[in-house]
């Protein structure tokens, strides 16, 4: 992924309000691994359950404001539907968006279960390990990496159809 700098990650977001955008508490962007990156992805560090992701769109950058699901007494195992990583515990989340358009001013959204983290890019590269028992991946990374895009592709026209 392409580095971005606040600004343009700030002026990315397709379905929330300038004054969610700037209030969005961004993550150490010198410390971001870009390389390795197929979208930026981060929960928000105030504890609460909003969470944001940036990816590039049609070579610009295209943010989507999310809130998870609290994760509160899950036990079982759960898939990422993004990256097909299995996670333990409450290591996966729904992430819903709020569509964009009439349909997002009506209060229409859609989702899909995620890693908690929003690090689906590493799992799949194998520089980030999920804590749970998981079957080993036959997919090569570079098809793995384009399983994903697609996955997070179809989520995003989802968001946008509004």
């Amino acid at each position: 992924m392409t580095p971005l700098t606040e600004r343009e990650i700030r002026s990315s977001f397709a379905n929330c309000s300038k004054g969610e955008a700037t209030r969005a508490q961004l993550p150490d962007l010198d410390e971001t691994p870009w390389a390795d990156l197929d979208f930026l992805g981060w929960p928000d560090p105030s504890g609460s359950q909003r969470a944001y992701l940036v990816l590039e769109r049609d070579g610009r950058p295209l943010g989507l404001q999310l809130r998870q699901s609290s994760g509160a007494g899950a036990a079982r195992s759960s898939l990422c539907q993004v990256c097909i990583t299995s996670h333990s515990g409450p290591g996966v989340a729904l992430a819903v968006a709020r569509k964009t358009g009439a349909a997002g001013r009506k209060g229409d959204s859609t989702g899909l279960w995620m890693c908690r983290d929003l690090r689906c890019s590493l799992y799949v590269r194998g520089t980030r390990v999920s804590g749970a028992a998981s079957l080993r991946e036959t997919l090569p990374v570079g098809a793995a990496v384009e399983r994903l895009r697609r996955n997070l592709d179809q989520f995003v026209d989802r968001v946008l159809a509004g």
